[in-house]
């Protein structure tokens, strides 16, 4: 039996099948799920070519639970994600909901706590919801400031240089309006897990 500390390597057959080699059996989707909750590291590789198909595995497995009535991914989330594909910024995107799912996930038992002795309160829900929302905000702030310069966006922009030092001010206001909005929202966060 492999460690916490290993990665299980599945096997998945062109029957569609999963093999763990890890304790030499077959598995199911549900069973991988399950892997992924109690923090076993595992990767994907198709048997016949050896490719690894992790990312696709676990795509599957959240469209299984999504189909199950387990919606937690809303549909405006969904389709902002798809019209990130494609986009300039779409190499960024993944980077940021690392981090977002990331700041989630270490503060989950701060909220979970307080949430579940009383009865999950709309204070604390409301609160994580605004962080959501700020969070989204600053985001789009940071895309806005991303494609203020030249070229940021794929395109080529020729100003003149007259023009340019008149455009340097906007940048240094909306990098200072980005850090004073992380500072508010690292502040809201604080204050929501100091109260649990």
């Amino acid at each position: 039996m492999p460690t916490k500390s290993d990665t299980i390597t599945i096997k998945k057959y062109a029957n569609r099948r999963l093999y763990n080699t890890g304790t030499s059996t077959y598995v199911t989707l549900e069973d991988l799920a399950t892997m992924v909750k109690k923090g076993d590291d595992f990767h994907v590789v198709d048997a016949k070519t050896n490719d690894d198909i992790t990312h696709q595995v676990l795509t599957q497995i959240i469209f299984e639970q999504e189909n199950k009535g387990q919606n937690l991914l809303p549909i405006n989330f969904l389709r902002q994600l798809i019209r990130f594909y494609g986009d300039s910024i779409q190499s960024f995107v993944p980077k940021y909901l690392e981090l977002s799912m990331g700041a989630l996930a270490r503060e989950q038992d701060k909220v979970r706590g307080p949430m579940k002795a009383f009865g999950a309160p709309a204070p604390f829900q409301n609160a994580v919801e605004e962080q959501m929302r700020n969070n989204v905000a600053m985001m789009e702030r940071a895309f806005r400031m991303f494609t203020m310069f030249p070229g940021a966006d794929g395109e080529k922009t020729e100003e003149p240089a007259a023009q340019q030092p008149a455009a340097t001010p906007a940048k240094t206001d909306d990098l200072d309006d980005l850090r004073r909005e992380m500072a508010e929202m690292r502040a809201r966060l604080d204050k929501v897990t100091s109260k649990g």
